[in-house]
């Protein structure tokens, strides 16, 4: 899959903080906690890219929209 975007979003309280990755239409693709890494990478065009992935989610800022290059 080409173009995806990805944001890191805060939670408040018992909510915790997730990640949306989106299409270059910035549809929604994926949704899921930041503390859970996504399952099923191979479907993004992901695959063996766990580590990669996990340290961008790390240090990703909240609420600033970018495009997904690892």
């Amino acid at each position: 899959m080409d173009g995806l975007h990805i944001i890191k979003v805060k939670g408040k309280a018992k909510i915790p903080d997730y990640i949306q990755l989106r299409d270059e239409d910035f549809v929604l693709v994926a949704y899921f906690r930041a503390d859970r890494p996504l399952k099923n990478l191979e479907k993004y065009g992901l695959e063996g890219k766990e580590q990669e992935l996990a340290a961008l989610i790390e240090k990703l800022p909240f609420g600033k929209l970018q495009k997904l290059d690892i």
